[in-house]
């Protein structure tokens, strides 16, 4: 057996492994069977490839793509490494080369769709062949549980048994407890061997925005991103097409995916976006599983996710190479209820629906998230992290208020109409707007009619969502999205508890932008600078002598912005960023005073 190190620098000219590969490699030559949990370009393909080089004999690789069989064949075939696939895009010459390199051992790495092997007879032929590991990419795709279920992938077990038991590797990128409890009942006699190799994607900026104007929102986005490859993810084919036009008219490169095109269309814009640099790709979710193109600098969504599983594949295909790369994902309650109705329009068991409601809630609280995204995402996967510094969150900080009066507002007019009715109607009656459905209703006589004129309609939006987020409300989709209470939302409504909310995301998008701007147009102070010092010494003083974290007292972009903006005087005090009434009034003077120690 040949030293795989020397393989990896001498075939693939990599000077080490990168982190978690190593010893996976070692568990496969070892002859274990695996199952690799690790993150987007992490490199889970070279976990097979290698060992494949090291020793004698065929891997067989299942993939679920024919685009990306061709292209790691290619990639392979780059590396003077004997590779083929069996799909039925083949040429009859390819056909030819395949079989004689497989009947002759020359074969090393053959790929092929799950549907060609559980429904031919290929097993029992590779069988003889001499096939002594099966590879698996995409193994979620196994479990039912997992986000993108394939029932073809269902059936590999039964392809593992037909290649006579054969030492089984299953790699994916997304697979909670559940999925990969699936995926070892399914796939393995045995117990495999476990890899989790951290789902973390630090060069990733994590960021998303509840919907205002979803087109202009994107534009904006975009604009920062002239000229790279990116992919925009859209929720239907009708909104893909129109998009890319939209796109293409104000000078991008944009090209529309989706399931309704032509095949040949689809493979033609799919091998641009591959080929060419600062194509954007809009698409439906038909586009993205097996992409490894590296520099994909950014991905949005312009609607909600599935679930965070598929948010996390998703935003995944961006960075691949290691370098910063940009996400952003808009949502609204829209969204929310039509993931809901499909949840509940589908086929699937009640105990999956049960789990898919549970995914699909937790990536709505990601959406309204009081705290780093970073840490809330990895928190769904078990991990732990520390405030990550490169999401919008901890950019352009978090501001939280007691919203119990206001979560009793909404609870209070949601329970007065005998949890009837939906979204809209709810909050004219909080703004005190006599719609004809009011008056029909005769709601404009209940006591809460009006009690939420002080705010937009815009911000009570917001804050439905951020009480259905922390489990408050739920909605009946199948009755036209009314609004039901919970116990946890009685619970607040009577003053038994008390519920913390974002103010952030309630500021008009005017005033978003404006003290946005004005952070990042201070912001480059540098982290000796005198002033921050001092600064960040008085918030560690009073962190400990209230026996708090230090961001309690002031986040470090405060801090950076008051040594930015170096206020004289409380009225401008109070003009920095996460400084609210409470925290003018606590810590002003003392702010003030050092910053006033360093004028001039």
């Amino acid at each position: 057996m040949i030293d795989p190190r020397q393989i990896l620098h001498d075939v693939f000219g990599f000077p080490s492994f990168r982190e978690g590969q190593e010893e996976i490699v070692r568990a496969v030559l070892a002859g274990e069977d695996v199952l690799a949990v690790m993150p987007t370009g992490a490199g889970k393909s070279l976990c097979y490839q290698l060992p494949t080089l090291a020793r004698q004999g065929l891997t067989l690789v299942v993939s679920p793509l024919i685009a990306l069989m061709r292209d790691q064949v290619a990639a392979l075939r780059h590396f003077g490494i004997e590779a083929g696939s069996l799909n039925s895009a083949n040429d009859a010459e390819e056909n030819r080369r395949v079989a004689e390199a497989v009947r002759e051992g020359r074969m090393r790495l053959l790929y092929a769709s799950p549907e060609r092997l559980a429904n031919t007879g290929a097993p029992e032929w590779l069988a003889r062949a001499g096939v002594n590991l099966l590879a698996i990419d995409e193994a979620h795709c196994v479990s039912q549980w997992g986000h993108d279920f394939r029932p073809e992938y269902a059936l590999l077990g039964d392809v593992r048994r037909r290649l006579g038991g054969v030492q089984t590797i299953a790699l994916t990128a997304t697979a909670d407890v559940a999925t990969r409890s699936d995926i070892v009942e399914r796939l393995f006699e045995g117990e495999p061997r476990l890899f989790i190799h951290g789902f973390d994607r630090p060069n990733l900026r994590l960021a998303m925005q509840a919907k205002e104007n979803t087109r202009r929102q994107l534009f904006s986005f975009l604009d920062k991103h002239r000229h790279e490859s990116g992919i925009v993810y859209c929720s239907s084919r009708d909104s893909t097409e129109k998009l890319a036009d939209a796109l293409s008219q104000a000078g991008y490169r944009a090209l529309p995916y989706h399931a309704g095109m032509a095949q040949a269309e689809r493979a033609r814009n799919q091998d641009m976006f591959l080929q060419e640099d600062g194509i954007v790709m809009v698409a439906t979710v038909a586009f993205g599983m097996g992409i490894d193109k590296p520099d994909v600098r950014f991905v949005a969504h312009a609607a909600l996710p599935k679930s965070i599983e598929a948010y996390y594949q998703e935003i995944g295909r961006a960075g691949r190479d290691g370098e910063a790369a940009d996400t952003l994902t808009l949502y609204g309650l829209d969204d929310m209820r039509l993931r809901r109705l499909q949840i509940e329009e589908s086929e699937s068991s009640d105990e999956q629906k049960r789990v898919e409601r549970q995914r699909l809630n937790a990536l709505v609280a990601l959406c309204e998230a009081p705290r780093c995204r970073r840490q809330t995402l990895l928190a769904y996967f078990g991990e732990s992290a520390e405030p990550c510094g490169n999401c919008d969150l901890c950019i352009d900080g978090v501001m939280s208020f007691d919203g119990t009066v206001e979560a009793q507002k909404l609870l209070s007019a949601i329970v007065r109409t005998g949890e009837r009715f939906g979204t809209e109607h709810l909050i004219s009656i909080l703004v005190g707007e006599e719609t004809e459905a009011v008056r029909r209703f005769g709601h404009a006589q209940l006591r809460t009619f009006g009690v939420g004129a002080d705010r937009s309609k815009a911000e009570w939006r917001s804050l439905l969502r951020q009480i259905y987020a922390a489990g408050l409300v739920s909605l009946e989709l199948t009755e036209y999205g009314r609004w039901t209470l919970t116990e946890k939302g009685v619970a607040v409504l009577k003053g038994q508890e008390r519920i913390e909310l974002r103010s952030d995301v309630l500021m008009k998008p005017r005033e978003r932008r404006r003290r946005r701007a004005a952070f990042e147009a201070h912001a480059a102070v540098p982290g000796d600078d005198p002033l921050l010092v001092a600064l960040k010494a008085l918030r560690t003083r009073l962190a400990k002598e209230e026996g708090v974290p230090a961001y309690v007292i002031f986040s470090d972009r405060s801090l950076v912005d008051m040594a930015a903006q170096r206020p004289a005087n409380l009225r401008a005090f109070g003009e920095i960023h996460g400084v609210g009434q409470a925290k003018l009034d606590r810590y002003g003077d003392a702010f003030l005073a050092v910053i006033r120690e360093h004028a001039g």
